[in-house]
């Protein structure tokens, strides 16, 4: 094991992500739900805005793991056209998986926002956190999704991730952290002593008390 749990494995995280603390440029992004705890310590070591960036796989029909595109926080929607072509994919079969992962993001946007808006990330140097890698694609399909929104910079820090994965994703960002990347690396769950699943109430709570923080 690696890590205690995923509170341990953000302040871990955090001691490599020291040169961006105290800055006013900075957010930390927690994909949910297991990359909110993470996130949550990241950006209480450096003093930086907590929030959750959700983003949603457009899954095939028949083939859920082969990704049509993502839909993220703040209306974002990114289709791979190729694949739907390929897999004459009618418009009207992606309307309606569109509108499913819309339902879901905009659930799940009520659920941990409180009707506080996304922020901007116009011109910011964005972190985006998940509590570990394997495939990676649903950091790919948030990276796709964020680029959209502007940043200035685009981190992606992990606690754990599989070295393959990592060469895959330094390509798509400004910069990539992944603290450990074990051989053989098997699954995120095997590094974490403590791998519980995150719960929609755990995301809103330290969303919350985030935000108490800083204000």
């Amino acid at each position: 094991m690696l890590f205690k749990n995923r509170s341990e494995a953000g302040r871990a995280l955090a001691k490599r992500l020291q040169r961006y603390a105290l800055r006013n440029d900075v957010t930390v992004l927690g994909l949910p739900r297991g990359g909110v705890p993470v996130a949550a310590e990241v950006a209480s070591a450096l003093a930086a805005p907590l929030d959750v960036f959700i983003v949603r796989k457009l899954g095939a029909p028949q083939q859920p793991e082969l990704a049509l595109g993502a839909i993220a926080s703040g209306g974002v929607q990114v289709v791979n056209w190729y694949a739907v072509e390929a897999l004459h994919i009618s418009d009207e079969t992606l309307a309606s998986i569109v509108e499913r992962e819309e339902a879901e993001v905009a659930r799940r946007e009520r659920v941990y926002r409180d009707a506080r808006p996304p922020p901007d990330f116009a011109g910011r140097t964005v972190i985006l956190v998940d509590d570990g890698l394997a495939t990676g694609a649903t950091m790919l399909a948030a990276v796709e999704a964020l680029r959209q929104l502007a940043p200035s910079r685009i981190v992606v820090a992990v606690p754990v991730a599989a070295v393959d994965t990592c060469r895959e994703l330094e390509r798509e960002v400004e910069e990539l952290i992944c603290a450990a990347t074990p051989e053989p690396f098997y699954g995120v769950g095997m590094w974490y002593q403590d791998f519980t699943q995150t719960s929609d109430a755990e995301v809103r709570d330290l969303l919350a008390s985030a935000t108490r923080g800083r204000t």
